[in-house]
């Protein structure tokens, strides 16, 4: 199992193939289909992000309240199909990769290739495992969407397989 720590470089970017194991640590956002919409009307009116999307990582999930001691509560991902319509515009502006459950689209595909970047699955089921992952949390935008404002997370050894790897390989299509 690789050992990666955020922002990844080109060169660990490419070493990456679909089917790999990895233990990611760093920093971390999370944004499901509400908090994207805004962000991309913040994007349509040319105004600045509430987080650097250069070489980001954004987190397909809605983190639940963190039990005393903790960090955050459980914080498994939700279905990545759902933000195929967002990520290739995102991934053309300079996000570093996804994480979510399942298959993307044709189209977000191609935009991982043309970008050289990287989207991992994340377990369903696994909340609970992904949540204790989490060292510490803050939110960084659209607290009124509660679970599913723009959180930053800074993540240690959150286990991760390569779904979709900088050569468009996907485990979702393997012959």
């Amino acid at each position: 199992m690789k050992k990666l720590f955020l922002p990844l470089s080109p060169k660990e970017i490419a070493s990456l193939h679909a089917g790999d194991a990895v233990l990611l640590s760093g920093t971390v956002y999370t944004a499901r289909d509400c908090a994207h919409k805004r962000i991309f009307a913040l994007l349509d009116r040319g105004e600045p992000l509430p987080f650097p999307l250069e070489n980001a990582v954004i987190y397909y999930a809605g983190p639940c309240p963190a039990p005393e001691g903790k960090a955050c509560g459980s914080c498994g991902p939700t279905t990545s199909a759902r933000m195929n319509f967002f990520a290739p515009r995102l991934l053309d502006l300079g996000l570093g990769g996804m994480i979510g459950k399942g298959e993307m689209s044709a189209e977000t595909t191609e935009a991982l290739k043309r970008n050289k970047k990287v989207y991992f699955a994340a377990i369903g089921g696994a909340g609970a495992t992904y949540g204790n992952a989490v060292k510490e949390m803050k939110c960084v935008a659209f607290p009124d969407l509660l679970s599913e404002a723009v959180y930053e997370m800074r993540v240690e050894n959150f286990p991760l397989v390569v779904a979709t790897d900088s050569f468009g390989e996907s485990v979702y299509r393997r012959n």
